[in-house]
């Protein structure tokens, strides 16, 4: 898998000159490339308790995005996932201790304790005070003696680190993070593995299957099951976080592992909101990357128990970017719609068979939506059978509402429920086809002159005209031949279709965004759904009368 480096070896290197650069002057990094990787605080006077900390790399931001006021002193960065040497955490020891000691805080992996520990022991023997404090939040595997560390070391570093930056002493520091780190409850879960430079990618997740409990550096995670979506994703984990959990007030920090969407983000946040200790949780850091493992698709949850005193810390002010802050969760807000946009309802009324007649039409486009997504991935964003699709499942549930026997309110209401249910450029033209359809079936016009002008006022507005590689290839070949029959229609707009493919310009919509090369050869997609509709429905026709 490609990625976005120059060489394996210079990787960490060049991205700490990366965050140093851009940090305007507030870091620096100590001068021992290429085996000393440290970034400090370019301020610090030593005039307080230092934090530090550290590990592999492949956690960004963790942990050199939080080296700034209020939060870490210094960060040792490690090669990918692997413990930085004595020598490097030494040299972070020495940079930043001053009278008032140095606290480490540490992840619970072997590398890290043994290499932070004899740094520690070494600069004792300098004279320096220097404490140290090992995070085992991860609760994946309860039976082990010794937990992972994870996520919730950043609520380690936040508290501990706004307690220093108001001058408490490395004793009160030191007791605080041991009070954070001894109730704080972590678990993550991907769908994927990461993939770590240089080396292929390990597909040891199969599709339709999470893994639960996995830690962050791509390790196995306690089981793999059956994925069924974000709550019940959710749901697994807070079964784990539950067992135990204090019945007061919590903190919930909400980790992005690397390759989680922002959107898929907010989900997660909403079902944790939503889950059986939703009402415990009333404070949220993130959702946000803060210790991730390279590009892996997942997320962990971690949970504290803070007090006020705490939540005053976790909310105190830091300028680091990485931090995302803490928010109060409450209930969602809702706020009544503006007048004039509150929905229309028409009066409903009973039809059999044009419902069965629209119902049909919902059904084939329900029916064609993995296709036209295929279709519609080659030329634009993958999307049009699920617009499609899910405009065509709303209007199957507002059935009953629809005046089925007035077709000219009909029309009308379909472009209302279509403006409402129908995301995109799609759906604004069909409801104002729809709505212009039903303005001139008013007028007395019959049924094709009707949707006849309510195509070209789709065009109008929308621009697009016949060899512009639209629907409108289809749909104005079609609705030009039905006069002659639902079977002419059909075939005319199967031929316009079909002519969008030898299209190697688009002159409307997403795919003019494309080359002649990515376009040639592909059916449009909202043509290909036009001729679909016309061809089945050409033969519901046939076999009904």
């Amino acid at each position: 898998m490609a990625q976005f480096i120059n060489t394996k070896e210079n990787i960490v290197t060049e991205a700490v000159d990366g965050l140093v650069a851009a940090s305007g002057g507030k870091l620096a990094r100590l001068d021992g490339y290429p085996h000393i990787r440290v970034v400090v605080r370019n301020d610090w006077d030593k005039s307080k308790v230092a934090l530090l900390s550290g590990g592999g790399s492949g956690h960004e931001p963790a942990h050199a995005g939080f080296v700034g006021e209020g939060m870490l002193t210094a960060a040792v960065c490690g090669d990918i996932f692997a413990s930085p040497t004595v020598d490097a955490v030494l040299a972070g020891i020495l940079a930043v201790t001053g009278p008032s000691g140095c606290l480490l805080i540490v992840k619970n992996y072997t590398g890290d304790r043994l290499n932070f520990g004899l740094a520690a022991e070494r600069a004792r023997q300098f004279g320096l005070n220097v404490e140290m404090v090992i995070v085992d939040d991860d609760v994946a595997l309860p039976e082990l003696p010794q937990a992972r560390g994870v996520a919730g070391t950043l609520f380690v570093h936040k508290i501990a680190g706004a307690l220093a930056e108001n001058g408490a002493d490395l004793k009160t520091v030191a007791a605080a993070a041991r009070q954070v780190v001894s109730r704080t409850k972590s678990i993550g879960m991907s769908l994927s593995t990461c993939t770590i430079p240089g080396s292929p990618k390990e597909d040891r997740i199969p599709a339709g299957m999470a893994e639960l409990g996995l830690g962050i550096h791509g390790e196995a995670g306690v089981e793999q099951v059956e994925f069924n979506g974000a709550q019940a994703a959710v749901a697994a984990m807070i079964g784990r976080l539950a067992v135990d959990m204090e019945a007061r007030p919590h903190v919930a920090l909400i980790n992005n592992l690397g390759g989680t969407s922002v959107l898929e983000m907010s989900i997660i946040l909403n079902e944790i909101r939503l889950s059986a200790i939703g009402e415990r949780i009333n404070h949220v850091v993130g959702p946000a990357a803060m210790m991730t493992s390279l590009d892996m698709q997942g997320f962990s949850i971690s949970i504290y128990p803070a007090d006020e005193a705490e939540i005053a810390l976790l909310k105190q002010h830091t300028p680091l970017a990485a931090w995302p802050r803490i928010s109060w969760l409450g209930q969602v807000a809702v706020q009544a719609l503006p007048d004039g946009l509150t929905p229309v309802t028409p009066m409903p009324s009973v039809h059999k068979q044009t419902q069965e007649f629209l119902t049909r039409c919902c059904e084939i486009l329900i029916a064609a939506e993995n296709d036209l997504n295929a279709l519609d991935a080659k030329s634009g964003d993958g999307d049009t059978g699920s617009t499609l699709a899910g405009a065509a499942r709303a209007l199957i549930g507002a059935m009953n509402r629809l005046p089925l026997a007035d077709h000219t309110q009909l029309y009308r209401a379909i472009g209302l429920e279509l403006s409402q249910t129908m995301g995109g450029s799609s759906g604004v033209l069909l409801a104002i086809f729809f709505a212009a359809t039903g303005d001139a079936a008013s007028s007395g016009l019959p049924m094709h002159e009707a949707l006849k002008a309510g195509l070209r006022r789709m065009q109008e507005i929308g621009g697009a005209r016949l060899g512009d590689r639209t629907m409108v290839d289809a749909l104005a070949p079609a609705l030009d031949a039905l006069n002659d029959g639902p079977a002419a229609a059909a075939r005319a707009a199967r031929e316009g279709a079909d002519r969008t493919a030898s299209m190697t310009k688009a002159n409307a919509g997403r795919a003019a965004y494309l080359n002649a090369k990515q376009l040639a050869g592909h059916v449009d997609p909202g043509a290909e759904a036009v001729a679909r509709l016309f061809e089945h429905l050409a033969g519901w026709f046939e076999k009904a009368a």
